[in-house]
């Protein structure tokens, strides 16, 4: 089995594989697009205690496999990536909107 993570009152292992599309699955997530929305998810996951397993950041979709604590709910999880990703790219690439 692999390595299990622990808090300070719990072990634990979960895993989720999250997908999510662009709108009307556009392919806009390319080149600095998808650098940049890469660089993003990394960070969000490092400030909310999440590991990146693996993922990938194709044209119109993104596959993302994380290692989320107890404390950190997928919905929260899901909210913060998609929302603040969209609202950062947005602003930096006029282009997308």
């Amino acid at each position: 089995m692999k390595e299990y993570r622990r808090g300070s009152h719990s072990v634990f292992q979960l895993h989720v594989h999250l997908v999510w599309c662009t709108k009307y699955r556009k392919q806009v997530l390319k080149k600095d697009v998808g650098t940049r929305l890469r660089e993003l998810c990394r960070q969000i996951c490092s400030d909310m205690g999440v590991g990146i397993l693996s993922g990938v950041v194709s044209r119109d979709h993104v596959q993302v496999l994380v290692s989320i604590p107890p404390q950190v709910s997928v919905s929260k999880l899901i909210q913060k990536l998609k929302g603040k990703s969209s609202y950062k790219l947005q602003r930096e690439f006029p282009s997308l909107r």
